[in-house]
This record gives structure tokens, sequence and C-alpha cells, in this order.
């Protein structure tokens, strides 16, 4: 193991020195094997320590690391005939976002998510996962096919946001990530959406609207990135470690205030470390909440969609009377 972010650091200097000790014993022929058992137990009670009690600014870099998979190695690992669709029809192929058919257990599935590049030139070419306006109505024009041919929807949400930059708003990027909104809301198939990485600003929303929310337990989801929060906070966007804690952009706090329904445990130290465990998780929850979304009927799903996110944001108002009462008391 090599330590990827600097929280790991102490684990990674652990596994070196049992490694160390290992090699001397097997070069001077010298059983260690009981001081080796102590370390590796240390090591596993630090790993616990340390991956217990991540704060929201670790998990925000966890999140972001470009080891982590991708929608296309969940779609290769979860889902099996897998066959992508390109184009919106409308203007060209956007690379940041993939989807096609495939099938889930033998059932057909419509699959969308958002891209990251796994390389400097890969990245590139899809805009290191901030799609394009074409990127957001391919989107559409697969989960409309999905909706038309009953087939249930699902999303892997992973991006740092929209694509940014003067192109994108030429084509209409509001109005594509409005549209997507707007359409979800309606489709008459089951939708779940799983945040798998980073879920960020319009661009993670554009795919988000599902009668389910899942979030991988190390992923993060805002309405903006905590880099854009500290930069309009305070014109630096360095603090963004500071952002993420205050955000409240983690699934844990995601879950209390009922914005997704559930947290798919990962492997210790991330899902990077053992994408076909990660796989299997998701799967299981995949299906588990589609089985329950397809008992209902398409009006059904749409009113359970609506009712989702009408929830969101609930809150009481104390009467008049209440709030004098408690200030005698």
């Amino acid at each position: 193991m090599s330590a990827d972010l600097p929280f790991e650091k102490p684990l990674d200097d652990l596994r070196k020195k049992i490694d160390h000790l290992r090699q001397v014993g097997v070069d001077q022929q010298i059983d260690f094997s009981e001081e080796l058992a102590k370390l590796e137990e240390r090591y596993k009670q630090l790993e616990d320590e340390i991956y217990s009690q991540l704060s929201a600014a670790q998990i925000m870099h966890v999140a972001r690391l470009h080891q982590r998979p991708t929608s296309l190695d969940y779609i290769q690992l979860i889902f099996t005939d897998f066959i992508e669709l390109h184009g919106d029809r409308l203007f060209g192929d956007d690379l940041a976002i993939v989807g096609g058919l495939a099938k889930l257990n033998g059932v057909p599935i419509t699959i969308v998510g958002h891209q990251r590049g796994k390389d400097t030139k890969d990245n590139i070419q899809r805009f290191f996962g901030s799609p394009h306006p074409e990127g957001f109505r391919k989107a559409l024009r697969l989960m409309q096919q999905a909706s038309k041919f009953g087939r249930p929807i699902v999303t892997f949400i992973d991006t740092k946001g929209a694509y940014p930059g003067d192109t994108a708003e030429a084509r209409g990027q509001s109005e594509a990530i409005a549209r997507n909104l707007r359409e979800m809301a309606l489709l008459r198939v089951p939708v779940v959406c799983v945040v798998i990485g980073e879920g960020g600003s319009g661009g993670a929303l554009a795919l988000g609207v599902g009668n389910r929310v899942l979030m991988l337990e190390n992923a993060i989801y805002s309405v903006i990135s905590p880099n854009g929060a500290a930069s309009i906070l305070w014109k630096d966007a360095s603090k963004a470690d500071v952002a993420a804690e205050a955000m409240k952009i983690t699934a844990r706090d995601l879950k209390g205030f009922g914005i997704i329904e559930e947290i798919i445990p990962e492997p210790k130290g991330g899902a990077h470390r053992d994408p076909a465990a990660q796989a299997e998780s998701i799967r299981e929850a995949l299906w588990r909440h589609l089985q329950e979304l397809s008992a209902m009927s398409p009006e059904q799903l749409i009113d359970d969609r609506y009712e989702k996110f009408r929830r969101i944001g609930e809150f009481d108002v104390a009467k008049t009377e209440e709030i004098r009462t408690a200030a005698v008391e």
C-alpha cells in the first residue's frame, strides 16, 4: 500500500515496517512471527481508527481520488450485455456522459453516468467528467427512450459540476440542466441514482432526480463544490477543506437530512481498494430498490418521486405563543 492521502501516511509507514521485518526474517532466516503478528494487529487497529472517523474534508479527498472506480468500471462489473449508445441527435457526442443498455440479473436496464478519464489524455477528451449541454441531452434521450419502452433507469453520479466554459454556455448549459430536472421528474419508470464519487452542482443534479438516491460511504454530494464555495465566501479556493466541513456534504449528513435513502458501505480505505467487492455491494442495493419500485404503477412512481423531493427542506415553525413560553421558562 502506498499512502495516497496525508492521513494515510501512518498506515503506509507501518506497512513498510512490517514488510521490511518480514523480508529481514526471510533473508536472515530469523523467526519474527510473534513480532509480525503484533504489528499486523496494530495495523488493523490503526486502520479502524483512521477510517472510522474521517472528517468531511478527508472524505472529500477520498471521493476525488483518481484511482476510484468510474461509471464504466462499475458498468462492466455489475451489468451484463452492455451496449453503449452515443450522441444527443442535436449536436454531438459528449464523452463526459456515458450510457446505454444492459441487463441486471437478466432484467433490461438503461444506464447513464458521468465518466472521468483514466489518464490526462482521457480526461481531456472527457472534460474531466464535466458535461457540456449535449451530454445532458444525450442522457435525457436515453432516459426518455427507457421510459418509452418500460426499462428501469440507473444513473451514476460522479462530477465536480457541469462544464463551466463559454462553449457550454453558448450551447445552452442552464437550459439543458433545467430540462433534465423537469423531464426526469416525469419519467414513468423506476429511477435509482447512485453517487459514486463527487456529486457537484447542477451537473450532478441533472442525473439526480430519482425515486431513490444512494451514496457510497466516501462519496460527497453538494449544490456547489467546496472549492467553489470557498472561492465565493473567502475569495480563496484553497480553503476548500474548511468549506467542506461546514457544508454537510457527506453521505452520513445527507442521510440524516433525508436527501438520500441509503449509504452503501465501502471496503476499508475506499472503493478503489476492492472495486469488485464495491460493485457487488452496489449491485445488491440496486436490485433491492428496483424490485421495490417495480411494484409501483407509472403514476405511483411519478408521485413517489415528487413526494421525495417535496420532503427535502421541510421544517417546523414555532408559534409565537410557544416562543414566548419557552423564553419565560
